[in-house]
């Protein structure tokens, strides 16, 4: 039913091979299809096409491009829908991606910006409005964010071992097993809590670290020659992975899942859907395929058994990236819906939304 998968350059080749007729009949094949969801036939489209061409000429094309794998007829129909191959061929091929209007763009941006909103309220509000307009479900895939922090301490547990004790502004405590040189005063470790503390209140590991190392290194710090050894030695153990702060780990967004099922119109697609939200219940699977969206610039669309993700549901996501003050991709905006995805709409919508949420984090 889907055929041998193309990816972008092959869907473009293939699009140029067809003549300017098949290329019409499939075009308006296609646009009929995502409208309605219903397979269409010669008829409808003798209706469709600026060509002046009959049903039967239409039902020959037709069946030329079935046999190029881009078209089947699902069940007994007459008519004919897309295969996975068919849909690539389409979005990388033939698509004609519209502008969003200035009204749309303002939206966007009023809806998503707010005032004073942290970061985990500016993506979430980006993951509702995306499924709001889209009509599917919206997904949001980000680095975890960073713990604010309200107080960190030194203990020593036994000669050679201190634990250090972080508590965030949310209220979540943390411990670290630190190496400390022998025979370390208690002071010591007071010091370099009350050092620490002065420099990290209110402030993210990540945003301070550098700035103290620096001072460290320059000797700038009024500290004892073992209080600096602490405080690096700590500062070293809470950014290495298992803090809860590894720039590695992920947090997925999903808003407007029950959307999805908007688009059943037989039992066959109830199934579908069961599958689908199974699938995204399978978060580690469904972020590692947004992670590959961040790879490169621009949208990025998954189209049906292309991804193993998705091989039982066909479902689509279009995804772009969005970047940092810096320019680093650090997180990812998209929609998730059937395969028979408005994709003229949604692409620039999914654009747009990447870069004011990119601007916001900025």
């Amino acid at each position: 039913m889907s055929g041998p998968t193309l990816d972008a350059s092959q869907a473009r080749l293939l699009a140029a091979d067809l003549g300017a007729r098949p290329r019409e009949v499939f075009r308006h094949l296609v646009d009929a299809f995502l409208t309605s969801g219903e397979p269409v036939g010669s008829r409808t489209l003798s209706q469709r096409l600026p060509l002046s061409l009959s049903p039967a000429s239409i039902r020959n094309v037709m069946a030329d491009l079935e046999a190029l794998g881009l078209l089947y007829a699902p069940h007994t129909s007459a008519g004919r829908v897309p295969t996975e191959r068919g849909l690539r061929l389409f979005v990388d091929g033939l698509l004609e991606v519209g502008e969003l209007t200035p009204e749309e763009r303002r939206s966007i941006e009023a809806r998503v910006a707010g005032t004073e909103r942290g970061i985990e309220d500016v993506l979430t509000q980006a993951t509702m409005m995306l499924s709001g307009l889209s009509r599917c479900a919206g997904l949001v895939m980000a680095a975890k964010q960073d713990a604010v922090l309200k107080h960190i301490e030194f203990v020593q547990v036994e000669p050679g071992r201190a634990l250090a004790i972080i508590v965030s502004e949310d209220g979540q405590v943390e411990n670290r097993l630190i190496a400390t040189p022998a025979g370390l005063p208690a002071s010591a470790l007071s010091e370099a809590s009350n050092y620490l503390n002065a420099r990290l209140r209110g402030r993210t590991l990540e945003s301070a670290r550098a700035e103290i190392l620096a001072e460290l290194e320059s000797e700038r710090a009024e500290l004892d020659s073992l209080s600096a050894k602490i405080v690096a030695e700590g500062l070293a153990t809470l950014a290495t992975p298992g803090t809860g702060r590894r720039a590695e780990e992920k947090v997925l967004i999903v808003r407007g899942t029950s959307h999805l099922l908007d688009t059943m119109e037989a039992q066959a697609d109830l199934e579908r859907i069961r599958t689908l939200f199974d699938d995204i219940e399978r978060k580690n699977d469904l972020i590692r395929l947004l992670e590959s969206a961040g790879d490169g610039d621009g949208v990025r669309i998954f189209i049906g058994s292309e991804n193993r993700l998705f091989s039982l549901s066909g479902s689509s996501i279009i995804a772009a990236p969005y970047a940092n003050a810096q320019g680093k991709i650090v997180g990812v905006v998209g929609v998730l819906g059937p395969t028979r995805l408005n994709y003229a709409r949604i692409i620039p919508m999914v654009d747009h939304t990447a870069k004011v949420v990119g601007r916001l984090l900025g």
